[in-house]
């Protein structure tokens, strides 16, 4: 039997798949050089943006499974951000919060954190839901762009900062 992973390992191994899918988006993207670029070119751009929603939606789901062990009952991101106001972490806080609805946003769509996302001051780049097309043949990109500079790598460390609190805990 495997051993299981800490949260830093679970990071480390989160930042490896989305350097990867970020490589992929930016050589798409050279390649495209501004213009929309081919059918083949727009599928591999969806591709590779869907698969780095889905290492965020993962990491983020992996550490609060592997963390929820600190709090009795209740939505995690909830007592977590309560827990680190009252211990004067304000800014940690906000963003996980922040990040805890990206994330909602990426997994369920439209609704409350979509909402909260959308008229927040711009932490990320939301995308207006009518420019998100369903289609079940062809996974498409979410309502948060995932693509921006520094996303992967923000939720990753707010992650660890979080992770770091709990332990010291």
């Amino acid at each position: 039997m495997e051993t299981s992973q800490s949260v830093p390992e679970l990071v480390a191994a989160a930042r490896a798949d989305a350097t990867l899918a970020e490589a992929r988006i930016s050589d798409v993207l050279t390649l495209m050089g501004g213009s929309e670029g081919s059918d083949a070119q727009q599928q591999e751009l969806r591709s590779a943006t869907v698969a780095l929603e889905l290492a965020a939606v993962d990491v983020f789901s992996a550490f609060e499974a592997r963390m929820q062990h600190h709090f009795k009952r209740g939505p995690f991101s909830r007592k977590l951000k309560a827990l680190l106001l009252e211990a004067g972490e304000v800014d940690l806080a906000e963003r996980v919060h922040q990040h805890y609805l990206a994330i909602n946003v990426l997994k369920h769509g439209t609704g409350a954190s979509y909402r909260e996302l959308r008229d927040a001051p711009g932490l990320f780049v939301m995308k207006p839901a009518l420019d998100v097309i369903a289609d079940e043949e062809q996974p498409q990109p979410g309502l948060v762009d995932v693509t921006v500079a520094g996303f992967f790598a923000g939720l990753t460390k707010v992650i660890l900062e979080a992770y770091e609190f709990l332990e010291s805990q």
